[in-house]
C-alpha cells in the first residue's frame, strides 16, 4: 500500500508542477510533442552553497521550487503540413545554471572596451522603462546583483534581481525582471511564484515576455499568441510608437475606396447629310430680307 501510495504521489508531481497545462496543449489544434524533462530535486547543501558563493538568500517560493525539481523545461511543437517545428518553452535554469549576468568576453578583447556597468546611467532607465512611475531599475553595476532564470530562446533574459545591494551583505529581497535586446529593463513580478504563473498562463509562446514592454512583441509572435491565446492575449489598438507617431494605419476607408463622380462628356451631333445641308443653306438665303430676286 505505501509503495502505491508513493508511485500515485509521483505520477501528481507532474501534473501540479506544470498545473495541468500539458493536457490543455495538447487538445489546442495543430500541437504535437507536448515534453515535460523531469528532473530529480535539488539537494539543500547544493542551495546553501549558491547561497553563500553568490552572498544571496534564495526566495521562499524558488527555494521550495528547487527542492522540487531542479529546474523547469517544458516544449510543445506545432504540426503543420505534416510537419513538426518547436514554437513554445517553458523554462526555469537549474540551479547549477543560475549563473550571474556577465557579456561574453571572446567578443571584446580590446582593453578598452566597455562593459554593461558604462552604459548604466539613470537616463537611460527612464527611457526605457517608457513610465515616469516605473519601479526603480536594476544596475549593471555592483548595486544590483542579477541572475539568469531563462535565456527566452535568444531573444532577451529573464533575471532574479536583487537591488541596492552592499558589499560584502547578503542580499534578501529579489524582484523578476525581464531585459530585452536593447539592454532595458522592464518589471515583470515582485515573486517567482507570480512570475511561474505567468509563464504557464502565456503557454512559453514566444516573445511573451515582450507584452510587458512599451513595444510588445513581433507581428509574427502576435499572431501565433492570438491563436493560441485568444482569451489572455490582448492586442491594444491605442498603442503608439514611441516617437509618438500611432503605429496602426491611418487609411480611411470611407475616403480611400469612395467612387469618383464622373464628368459628364458632351455628346457630339450626328453629321447632317450633304443634300440636307444644301437645301438649308437655299431656305436661309431666300428667306433674308433686302435681297431682291433676277
Amino acid at each position: 500500500m505505501d509503495g502505491t501510495k508513493e508511485s500515485s504521489a509521483l505520477k501528481c508531481i507532474p501534473v501540479r508542477l506544470t498545473l495541468g497545462i500539458t493536457g490543455i496543449l495538447e487538445n489546442l489544434p495543430g500541437v504535437a510533442d507536448v515534453r515535460l524533462a523531469e528532473r530529480e530535486p535539488a539537494e539543500k547543501r547544493g542551495l546553501l552553497s549558491w547561497e553563500q558563493k553568490n552572498n544571496c538568500i534564495l526566495p521562499e517560493d524558488l527555494r521550495d521550487f528547487y527542492l522540487t525539481t531542479d529546474g523547469f523545461t517544458l516544449t510543445w511543437n506545432v504540426k503543420l503540413d505534416n510537419e513538426c517545428f518547436p514554437l513554445g518553452c517553458m523554462t526555469i535554469n537549474s540551479v547549477g545554471q543560475l549563473q550571474p549576468l556577465q557579456q561574453p568576453t571572446q567578443f571584446f578583447s580590446l582593453p578598452n572596451t566597455p562593459s554593461l556597468a558604462d552604459l548604466d546611467w539613470e537616463e537611460s532607465g527612464a527611457d526605457c522603462a517608457g513610465l515616469t512611475s516605473a519601479p526603480t531599475l536594476p544596475h549593471f553595476d555592483s548595486r544590483s546583483r542579477i541572475f539568469v532564470l531563462d535565456s527566452c530562446g535568444g531573444n532577451g533574459k529573464v533575471c532574479l534581481v536583487y537591488k541596492n545591494t552592499i558589499t560584502g551583505v547578503v542580499a534578501q529581497q529579489s524582484e523578476i525582471w525581464f531585459l530585452d535586446f536593447s539592454l532595458c529593463w522592464h518589471f515583470l513580478t515582485a515573486t517567482f511564484s507570480s512570475y511561474y504563473r505567468l509563464m504557464i498562463t502565456h503557454l512559453g509562446l514566444p516573445e511573451w515576455q515582450y507584452l510587458f514592454t512599451p513595444y510588445g512583441p513581433s507581428p509574427q509572435a502576435k499572431q501565433w499568441a492570438s491563436l493560441y491565446q485568444p482569451l489572455t492575449f490582448r492586442n491594444d489598438l491605442n498603442v503608439t510608437h514611441p516617437a509618438g507617431d500611432s503605429i496602426l494605419n491611418k487609411l480611411d476607408p470611407t475616403k480611400a475606396f469612395k467612387a469618383k463622380a464622373k464628368v459628364p462628356t458632351p455628346k457630339k451631333k450626328p453629321p447632317v447629310p450633304c443634300n440636307l445641308a444644301s437645301n438649308a443653306k437655299n431656305q436661309n438665303s431666300s428667306a433674308r430680307p433686302g435681297i431682291a430676286k433676277r
